[in-house]
Formats: C-alpha cells, sequence, structure tokens
C-alpha cells in the first residue's frame, strides 16, 4: 500500500508540475500558454493580425500576402531546454485538436513556401519569412531555447489543444525516448486584442 501511495503521488506531481499556465501582458492584451514537463518548457504568446501584417509587410509582402498570414491563428512558439540532456523536436509530430474535430497538423514551412511562390512573393522576403518560423526540428543542449512563429488553421478567438511530442537523447539509444505534452485551452488572437 505504501509503495502504491507513493506511485500515485510521484504520478501527481508530475501531472501537477505539467499543467497549463496562462498570462496576459497588460500593455498589449495578448496572451500567452506555457508549460514545462520532463525537461522541456514550451510556451506560445499571440501574435495579434497587425502585427503579423506589419511584420511581413516590412520583409517585402505585398499587403495581399501578408494578409493571406495574417488571417491564420498565429503564436510565437518559444521552446527550452530546462533537463540535463540533450533533446530534439519535430513539428511534424505535433498536432493541434479543436473540441469535436480530428487532430490537425501545423501548417509546415514547405506548405507556405509553395503558396508564397504562387503569389509571387519575392525570393528575399520568403527567405525572411523562413528564418521567422519555428524550426522544422532541432536538436537542442541543456539550457538551449529557440523561438519563432507557428499558424494554426482557425478563425480568430478560437481555441485548441496543443499536443507536443519530443525526443530525449542518451547515449545509448540513438533515437532517443519519446515524451509528450500538452497545452490547454490556447486560443487564438482576436481582431483587435
Amino acid at each position: 500500500m505504501r509503495l502504491l501511495s507513493l506511485t500515485l503521488l510521484a504520478v501527481w506531481s508530475a501531472a501537477a508540475l505539467a499543467a497549463t499556465d496562462m498570462s496576459v501582458d497588460p500593455e498589449t492584451g495578448l496572451a500567452s500558454w506555457q508549460t514545462e514537463t520532463d525537461g522541456i518548457q514550451v510556451r506560445l504568446t499571440q501574435i495579434s493580425p497587425d502585427q503579423a501584417r506589419a511584420f511581413y509587410q516590412a520583409r517585402g509582402f505585398s499587403a495581399a500576402a501578408a494578409e493571406r498570414y495574417a488571417r491564420e491563428c498565429v503564436f510565437m512558439t518559444v521552446v527550452r531546454n530546462i533537463g540535463d540532456a540533450p533533446l530534439r523536436h519535430q513539428l511534424d509530430g505535433w498536432r493541434y485538436v479543436v473540441a469535436g474535430q480530428p487532430p490537425r497538423a501545423i501548417r509546415s514551412k514547405a506548405e507556405w513556401e509553395r503558396l508564397w511562390k504562387q503569389q509571387g512573393v519575392p525570393e528575399s522576403a520568403r527567405i525572411a519569412f523562413t528564418w521567422a518560423q519555428f524550426p522544422t526540428a532541432q536538436t537542442f543542449a541543456p539550457g538551449d531555447w529557440n523561438q519563432g512563429m507557428t499558424t494554426y488553421s482557425m478563425p480568430r478567438g478560437g481555441q485548441f489543444d496543443l499536443h507536443f511530442v519530443w525526443r530525449t537523447l542518451n547515449g545509448k539509444n540513438v533515437n532517443g525516448s519519446l515524451h509528450k505534452g500538452l497545452l490547454e485551452q490556447v486560443r487564438c488572437a482576436d481582431g483587435n486584442p
């Protein structure tokens, strides 16, 4: 019985550490969602449509192309390795789930690149776009972090849960150990935050 109690306590403690924390910037009104679990910290911060438009128009996008991007649900995504072992993430394993709908993949850089070429976005603007997006795959040493934009095909103000995966790398297991995490009740920025 004592072992069962200790096991349950450990599981509940780990679950409590993995809770989603939500905060709102008092100056901008934009919200962030963050969780820390199994050596990783993941944070999504809303990017308003006006911020998205301005950012890409300043990098050579036409008003129409910048508007196309601003119609998406856009977040600044930050991943930090807060553990003791290297970790690797791949965005193609991340899924967002809207209540009552099947899981969806995050729109990839390759999908955006095809769209931007079709719309005639200049190469220099496409390069700036690619560098501003969150990396498709990356290995993080302990203490490393990175940030970039991610997009979700949802209406403004829409809500979803983000299921993310990563691998903790260790010497003997080349593929590492698979981990899963969750950010709950993430909400897209409204049209005018």
